[in-house]
């Protein structure tokens, strides 16, 4: 009976020593409140759940390093590469409603608005594929490929296979894989490319899944940079689910966007930054990093946001609230995971009851049930607002996807959750561009054929009972 009492003494003591340090150092108040719940409510594994997941030793001292390494890179690449001043628009320049959004990215990334830029929407892995083999198949002198998911299936063993014979033709090629998101990668493939010529490393190796805070900073981005002047970003990871050829159980709708010109720069810059930092070999940005791209008439305006753990601020979650808040007629939202938090909850509220049209398209089953229901508890005011929910039906909906007013698109790799937000590496290509915004929205007006329309009356009739696991999750939210 006295080891039973020691042991809840001690267990009493180090549960108000985590309550102490969460209250501490967790700045967002709904981060404080679920780890809170989660520890007070689950013992032992509560406490080893915030110890694992919640502290972030990565990002204070190794993140940090590397946001001063990525800065000095950013003001050397400037100063050398001519090309990157030659093709970028000083925001003063344009009278655009999304002027504000291109000025804050500017001052808080660096991120330059580019013009001359030639983009082609790539919907789903049946038309990102193809393309991509071709533009490998192409390459002169590098390629640059970084993935948070790469399967060694079919259509991962063809690009490995057209990766190793480029390397053997003397194309230079450097591969990132995030090491929790690609497990299928194993030392045998790897000793295989690199015998090929191709340079391989994984982003913050992983050594103990179960108990890894790593794992709560995992490079999501998917980059492809070719030659310097094509590059491809958005939602596609490399595996054969993406691919809508019969074989797979699950129709899976994805978006993915090819980039010919400077907009590949920034992405060429955070592939070099990523690199460095996970390799431990510096790869100085050469001007052949950069090529001089064709000056293409009316070229669309791009800009790229980025946000992670090294980032100052979360870049990529601001860019989201601010385009929300200019848009004045129409908003279009694609995304398999919806726990944005309020911030974004109530730019949605504030831009409906405004009386901007706002659609929201998520997927009718999620492959997660707690992300499932805590999405599902962030309906209530929205639909309360007038925001229309459509829960996709013909497969899996993956795209991250925004279109305002028929002017903006944005189409990248992030979700809308914390995770997304706070926690991982993220990119996104931000389009000012009307012709193509129109069809990205044609392509969500396809897609919610798809759907089912959520009627708000019918979801407040909803028992009790039903929503009380969607009220449970919502508490876990912020840890999601």
């Amino acid at each position: 009976m006295n080891y039973k009492l020691i042991l809840l003494i001690v267990y009493c003591l180090i549960l108000l020593v985590v309550c102490l340090r969460i209250l501490y150092e967790t700045q967002n108040s709904s981060k404080t409140i679920a780890y809170l719940f989660v520890c007070i409510f689950f013992p032992v594994f509560g406490i080893l759940f915030y110890l694992a997941f919640g502290i972030n030793y990565w990002k204070k001292k190794r993140y940090s390093k590397k946001m001063n390494e990525d800065d000095k890179m950013l003001d050397q690449l400037k100063k050398k590469i001519p090309e990157y001043k030659n093709c970028t628009v000083d925001p003063k320049d344009i009278s655009d409603d999304n002027a504000e959004l291109v000025s804050m990215l500017l001052k808080d990334l660096r991120s330059p608005l580019t013009r001359n830029n030639r983009i082609k929407l790539l919907l789903n892995g049946e038309e990102k594929f193809p393309e991509l083999i071709k533009c490998l198949q192409s390459a002169k002198h590098h390629i640059h490929i970084e993935y948070y998911i790469f399967e060694q299936d079919e259509t991962g063993i063809a690009i490995i296979e057209l990766l190793i014979a480029k390397a053997k033709e003397g194309v230079q090629v450097k591969f990132i894989y995030d090491d929790f998101g690609s497990p299928s990668i194993k030392k045998k493939i790897e000793r295989k490319m690199r015998d090929a010529g191709i340079e391989i490393f994984p982003f913050s190796k992983v050594h103990f899944y179960l108990l890894a805070n790593r794992i709560n900073y995992r490079n999501h981005r998917k980059i492809v940079v070719i030659d310097g002047h094509t590059g491809f970003v958005g939602g596609i990871n490399v595996s054969d689910k993406y691919v809508n050829n019969g074989k797979q159980k699950l129709y899976w709708r994805d978006t993915h966007l090819r980039i010919d010109g400077p907009g590949v720069y920034y992405l060429q810059y955070i592939f070099i930054t990523d690199w460095n930092f996970c390799c431990g070999k510096e790869l100085i940005p050469e001007d052949v990093f950069f090529a001089q791209c064709d000056d293409i008439k009316d070229g669309t305006l791009i800009q790229i946001a980025s946000s992670g753990p090294d980032s100052t601020e979360p870049s990529i979650m601001f860019s989201v609230i601010e385009a929300i808040s200019l848009a004045k007629e129409e908003i279009l939202i694609t995304t398999p995971y919806f726990i944005p938090g309020d911030s974004i909850i109530n730019a949605l509220r504030i831009a409906a009851l405004g009386g901007v049209t706002v659609k929201l398209l998520v997927p009718g089953k999620c492959d997660s049930r707690v992300v499932n229901a805590a999405s599902k508890a962030n309906y209530d005011p929205l639909l309360q607002a007038g925001v229309e929910i459509y829960l996709y039906n013909k497969g899996f909906v993956h795209a991250k996807t925004l279109v305002t007013d028929s002017k903006l698109s944005i189409i990248g790799t992030a979700n809308m959750d914390h995770r997304s937000f706070e926690l991982n590496f993220e990119v996104n290509a931000i389009i000012y561009d009307e012709t193509f915004s129109k069809k990205m929205r044609e392509v969500f007006a396809e897609d919610i054929k798809y759907a089912t329309k959520l009627d708000p009356r019918l979801w407040y009739e909803r028992s009790l009972l039903t929503q009380f696991p969607e009220k449970l999750a919502r508490l876990l939210s912020p840890t999601l």
